[in-house]
């Protein structure tokens, strides 16, 4: 494959907002990403969820700022890899070399790794071990999908609280579960959730499934309680997901457990790689999509040095450029 200045590896908003910041200091760039679709977890998990936290936002649904991302980048046209691994990195002469899954090779000028968390599995529920139908969900792409329909959702986090006020509005009736009291979920969330019409049952597990060929109803049972049979169309189980670097981890970059471990200009241990966003760690990382925008800035611009020492950090601000 041809040379390119910089290769994102990740297309999640910080790699997307990386892509947009190597275009707009001059430098040719590739995305690659093992999903099919730009927007990482975003895309993949909760498209439909509303992001609060994005500066010049009150508030931007997470497919809307995927698509804004990719249309601020794409007057620079970016080169997207998408459904590709980035499997091996060496280095030749200096430069990077990125061997993508089926065999292809990438020679970069920098690489910036905006991974996020790596590759991600849900969490399987215990229960759903031993039924064979269908009705048990993962994600909630597409709200829409579920409406009219009774929905149990399993989980006491983020995922598990906003999918259940997605899902309010739409579904004949919404159930929350958590084995525990107390959630993990951003408490103004559960606020919300628990002046709505859903119901909420702590200190609970599903403990079977109703259905032959599709999901009829669940039981849940309450600690110290009988167990009780709920009409149930959907289970969405919102239990976390267990995160693997895959092949990054065997690239000897200097990790803290699953996290890549950067300086103050998000330089890695390794010559010409940077990285950025949630897949990093230094003293005070905090794990936000608004950090990851600035430190892809400051990846990039610490690439282009390195890939042309005689080229300035600071670029200027984009309100000067013609």
């Amino acid at each position: 494959m041809p040379e390119v200045d910089v290769a994102v590896i990740g297309a999640g908003p910080t790699g997307l907002f990386a892509a947009y910041y190597a275009g707009f200091r001059g430098l040719s760039v590739a995305v690659v990403d093992a999903l099919p679709e730009a927007g990482g977890q975003i895309t993949a998990m909760y498209p439909e969820k509303l992001i609060l936290d994005v500066a010049g936002f009150p508030a931007v649904k997470g497919r809307d700022l995927v698509a804004n991302l990719v249309a601020q980048a794409a007057p620079f046209q970016p080169r997207y890899l998408l459904g590709t691994r980035a499997e091996k990195l060496s280095h030749t002469d200096g430069q990077p070399v990125l061997g993508l899954a089926g065999g292809e090779q990438l020679t970069c000028g920098a690489v910036v790794v905006t991974g996020g968390l790596g590759s991600f599995t849900p969490r399987p529920l215990p229960v759903a071990d031993s039924f064979t139908g269908t009705g048990i969900v993962y994600f909630v792409p597409e709200p829409a999908a579920l409406a009219d329909r009774d929905v149990l959702i399993v989980g006491g986090g983020d995922s598990a609280f906003d999918w259940a006020l997605a899902l309010e509005p739409l579904a004949r009736s919404v159930t929350l579960v958590h084995r525990r009291e107390r959630f993990r979920a951003h408490a103004a969330t559960v606020a919300r959730v628990q002046r709505s019409s859903v119901r909420i049952v702590v200190n609970a597990e599903v403990t079977r499934l109703h259905g032959d060929s599709a999901v009829t109803g669940a039981e849940i049972t309450v600690k110290g309680a009988a167990p009780e049979t709920l009409p149930v169309d959907t289970v969405v189980a919102a239990l976390g997901f267990t995160a693997d670097l895959g092949p990054i981890a065997e690239w000897g970059l200097r990790l803290d457990r699953r996290h890549i471990l950067v300086d103050s200009a998000m330089a890695t241990n390794l010559p010409r790689v940077f990285a950025a966003g949630d897949i990093t760690e230094y003293p005070g990382k905090v794990r936000l999509i608004a950090t990851g925008f600035g430190e892809a800035a400051t990846a990039v611009n610490n690439a282009a040095v390195a890939i042309d020492p005689s080229a300035h950090l600071f670029p200027g601000h984009s309100s000067d450029a013609p």
